[in-house]
């Protein structure tokens, strides 16, 4: 981290680690998830949206076809390095031949330095880890694990359908294989207390991780948390109690994890609440100015 940055952003990080800009091509790989087919439940996490938050991708046909029609816009103009991230929906989920053919379909340009994967904790197993170790030769390789919280009595209450437990043996596995893993945290789940907060941070402290992305909880159209929003059985959280938790989190985040966003990116066509969630700008510069103002750092109250 240099004299700059109070905070290890992960933009700052990929230029550290890749030697200059490095962006991510976001692509819908076809998956499902267990939470949504009927092997662990139906519906989904109560706040996943019908595409899996897969809202922003360019979905214009298959996966190499993502690809190749990313490198044609103004966005592949902006890097000479990019990282293929597999996001919505649970991208481990398949058998190994078909998950390779997947993995394998996007990684088609030269200019293609990294896989990252986003997926549940319960579908990572040795089989998984071991195809995922075998692009470590030729690409940096992630995988990004859902937490969200390390309550597992909140975890019932979102239906996110696996324990806190099943995400410290999925880290296991990949720690086994020197596949970097960044946890998944939001902020303002239902029932969700301060000392919930402190909990899951306190959690992600004790594992072996690269890095975290942390957001607020968002409500959209058509979604389990949507129809408890309309009821007055949930309230989202206000832009100021967003900003305070974020500065109680980072604050107590080990110094050396990367950053990887403190804000999601909300569909604005299908977003109910918070209202706040649809300037990620202000968003960012307003944390910063408070953090800056109050002397503030990452891993300033970390203690091992």
């Amino acid at each position: 981290m240099n004299d700059m940055e109070r905070y290890r952003h992960l933009n700052e990080y990929y230029k550290e680690k890749f030697g200059e800009r490095t962006l991510k091509i976001c692509v819908d790989g076809g998956f499902t998830c267990p939470n949504r087919d009927g092997s662990k439940g139906y519906g989904g996490c109560i706040y996943c949206s019908e595409k899996g938050s897969g809202e922003l991708i360019n979905n214009c046909g298959d996966i190499e076809k993502q690809v190749k029609h990313y490198f044609t816009t103004y966005k592949a103009e902006r890097a000479n390095k990019f990282i293929v991230y597999f996001q919505n929906f649970t991208n481990t989920y398949d058998t190994i031949e078909n998950l390779k053919k997947k993995y394998d379909s996007a990684l088609i340009d030269d200019r293609i330095i990294g896989l990252e994967v986003g997926t549940r904790p319960d579908c990572i197993n040795e089989d998984v880890a071991r195809l995922l170790k075998s692009y470590k030769d030729k690409y940096y390789v992630c995988v990004e694990l859902g937490l969200q919280t390390s309550s597992d009595e909140i975890g019932k209450i979102i239906n996110r359908g696996y324990t806190s437990k099943q995400f410290t043996q999925a880290v296991k596995i990949l720690n086994k294989y020197n596949i970097d893993v960044v946890a998944h945290i939001m902020v303002g789940l239902p029932n969700e207390t301060k000392k919930d907060i402190e909990n899951t941070v306190n959690f992600i402290n004790s594992h072996k991780l690269q890095g975290v992305k942390i957001h607020s909880t968002y409500v959209v159209e058509n979604t389990k948390l949507a129809d408890m929003y309309k009821k007055g059985e949930y309230k989202a959280l206000d832009l100021d109690d967003y900003l305070e938790t974020l500065i109680d989190i980072i604050t107590h985040l080990k110094p050396e994890l990367i950053i990887y966003r403190i804000s999601g990116d909300a569909p604005k066509d299908i977003l109910l609440a918070p209202y706040w969630n649809k300037h990620k700008m202000w968003i960012l510069h307003s944390f910063e100015k408070r953090f800056r103002a109050r002397n503030l750092w990452q891993g300033k109250y970390y203690t091992k």
